[in-house]
This record gives C-alpha cells, sequence and structure tokens, in this order.
C-alpha cells in the first residue's frame, strides 16, 4: 500500500501558491502598465480634442444665447400681432362710417399731392356733412384749366370680403364691392364736376386710397375701367395719381420756364431802352463839351491877341501890382465822339415790349 508523505503534499501546496502569487504579481504589474498608457492616451487623446470641446461649448452658448433672443422676439412679435390686429379692426370698423372713410381719403390725397409737389397748385376742400357734393381736391393745371378729383369711394363690401370666413362669403362681398364701385362712378359722372369750375376738361379723377381697392374690383368686372371713361371718370390709385399729378407738375414748371423767358425778355428790352437813352446823353455830353473846348480856346487866343499885350502895356507905365496875370494854356486835345451808334433793337425783343 503506498502511503503520501506529508512532506510531498506541502511542497506541492508551495509551488501552486508560489505560482498564484506570481500570477498575481504578473496581473498587477500588467495592469499597472495598461493603466499607466490608458492615462496616457487619456490625457493625449483630451489634450487633442479640447479645441473640439470648447468650439462645442461656444456653440452650445450660443444657441443658448439665440433661443433667448428668439423667445424675446417670439413674445414681441406676438404682441405687435395683437396690437395690429385690434388696430385693423378699430380701423375696419372706423372705416365703415362714411366720415371717417372720407377723411381718411382727403389724408390720403393729400399725401400723394406732397409727394407729387403739387400741393402749392391743390385746392383740398373737407366735406361737411348735409352741404352739397363737391370734389375732394381741385388741381390747378397750366393755361388756367382745372381737374377735379373725387375720393368717397365707398368700401364696405371690400372690408366684409376681408373679414369673411370662407370663400363663398368673401367672393360675394367682393362681387358687392364691385358693384358699389361702379354706382359711384356713375354717380359720380352724372354730377360733371367739370362745368363747376370752367374752364375744365370733361373729366373727373376718382381716387381708392389703396390699389388693392381697384384691383378687388376690376378681378370682379375686368372692363370697368373702360366703362368708367366713357362716363368721363378716370379711376386712380396713389401709385397712378402720382404720375399724373408729377405730370402736371413738370407742366407747371414748363409753365414757369416760359413766364421768367418772358420776363427776361421784358426786362432785357427795359435796359435797352436806358443804354440807349444813356448813349443818347453820352453823346450830347460830348459834343458839348467840344463846343466848350473851342470856347475856351476862342477865348485863350482873345486873351493872348487882345488882353494880354494891354496888360504888358500897363505895366510898361507902372500900374498893377508886382504879381504878373497867370498866363492861360490852350487845350489841343478833342473829345472823341463814338463812332458806332447803339444797335437796334432785336425783332423779339421789340415784339414782346409792344405785347
Amino acid at each position: 500500500m503506498h502511503v503520501r508523505r506529508p512532506c510531498a503534499k506541502l511542497e506541492c501546496d508551495t509551488m501552486t501558491l508560489a505560482t498564484f502569487l506570481g500570477a498575481i504579481v504578473l496581473a498587477l504589474v500588467l495592469g499597472a502598465g495598461l493603466a499607466a498608457i490608458w492615462f496616457r492616451t487619456r490625457a493625449a487623446a483630451a489634450a487633442a480634442t479640447r479645441p473640439i470641446a470648447d468650439a462645442l461649448a461656444r456653440i452650445e452658448s450660443q444657441i443658448r444665447e439665440f433661443e433667448s433672443q428668439r423667445q424675446h422676439m417670439l413674445g414681441g412679435l406676438e404682441h405687435h400681432l395683437s396690437a395690429l390686429s385690434r388696430e385693423t379692426v378699430a380701423l375696419s370698423q372706423a372705416l365703415r362710417a362714411p366720415n371717417a372713410r372720407g377723411r381718411w381719403g382727403e389724408l390720403t390725397l393729400r399725401r400723394v399731392a406732397e409727394l407729387a409737389g403739387m400741393v402749392p397748385y391743390c385746392d383740398f376742400f373737407e366735406q361737411e356733412s348735409g352741404e352739397r357734393m363737391r370734389p375732394d381736391m381741385i388741381v390747378r393745371l397750366p393755361g388756367g384749366r382745372s381737374l377735379a378729383v373725387d375720393a368717397k369711394v365707398p368700401l364696405s363690401a371690400y372690408l366684409d370680403a376681408e373679414a369673411a370666413t370662407d370663400g363663398a362669403a368673401r367672393r360675394a362681398a367682393l362681387e358687392r364691392h364691385a358693384q358699389q364701385v361702379w354706382r359711384h362712378i356713375v354717380q359720380l359722372g352724372a354730377r360733371e364736376y367739370w362745368a363747376q369750375f370752367q374752364p375744365a376738361p370733361e373729366m373727373v379723377v376718382l381716387f381708392l386710397a389703396g390699389e388693392h381697392f381697384l384691383s378687388a374690383a376690376l378681378e370682379r368686372d375686368p372692363e370697368m375701367l373702360e366703362k368708367a371713361l366713357g362716363r368721363k371718370v378716370l379711376l386712380a390709385t396713389p401709385m397712378t395719381l402720382v404720375s399724373v399729378l408729377k405730370g402736371v407738375s413738370y407742366g407747371w414748371r414748363q409753365e414757369r420756364l416760359a413766364q421768367n423767358a418772358g420776363e427776361l425778355r421784358r426786362i432785357a428790352g427795359e435796359f435797352y431802352d436806358r443804354m440807349r437813352s444813356f448813349a443818347e446823353f453820352y453823346a450830347d455830353a460830348g459834343r458839348n463839351l467840344t463846343k466848350a473846348l473851342d470856347a475856351y480856346n476862342r477865348s485863350v487866343g482873345s486873351w493872348e491877341s487882345r488882353l494880354l499885350p494891354s496888360l504888358k502895356r500897363m505895366r510898361e507905365l507902372g500900374a498893377g501890382g508886382a504879381d504878373e496875370a497867370p498866363q492861360p494854356s490852350r487845350i489841343d486835345a478833342a473829345v472823341r465822339e463814338p463812332q458806332t451808334p447803339p444797335p437796334a433793337l432785336p425783332e423779339t425783343l421789340g415784339a414782346d415790349r409792344r405785347a
């Protein structure tokens, strides 16, 4: 029977423990090495990615700032939209009243005249309730003529169209708007404002204070412009009326230039007459100087031939004082007379002066 010896078992356990401890030490060494490598790699990676991290941080900060600004702007926009909505409702309600609508049209009309530089040539009339209908503005044209402008077109149907919540109601309201504009055209043409402000072209301008008012009516009645002209009514919006008034302003500038040219010709004619009179007076003065010079020289000759010998004889006889009489000298210079008469007055200046 084989009996295991205790010493052999102890040696075996010792070797196993040594192997285990060696493995642990090796693992610790390898772990420390790997940890050192990991830390070095992490530090290098952190150093390499630090600019990216900084950039991401800045972007995140900017995003937060933009979001804050966006929220602030949205709040302000909501406030302005709410105020604009309230003002739109108030304006819509005000424009339904004829007096307020007429006043708004008059203010817009005055602004258009200011933009065209035609306020000095426009007469504005504020419509009072109960008085006879008359135009809102009279444009004075070159040549003494006048052009009437009316701005009292009804807008209630158009406002109904803007307030409509469905397409059918909007289309019906726009149809009424076109009908209202056409009825006003018929009434305006029948008033014949041009007969009240003679001389005037047989035409009146119907001013619509917004481009959309006219375009909405023309969508329903594309021939309205031609039909209105047939009734001697010219439809105008702020843009077209500014163009018309600019043309009238150019005509007034040409009129002023013609007036200034006529005034210049008149002043030139007066200046010519005065210069001619001055030249005649100057020639008379020259002739008188010639006569005076001749008389002076004759008097000097008389002095030398008649008076001076007598004075010398008297001094020789002891008469008179110690001082001798002054001796006048002859003047041999001649007075120069103009050789060229004043030019004749130009025919155009003469015609203007005679007119």
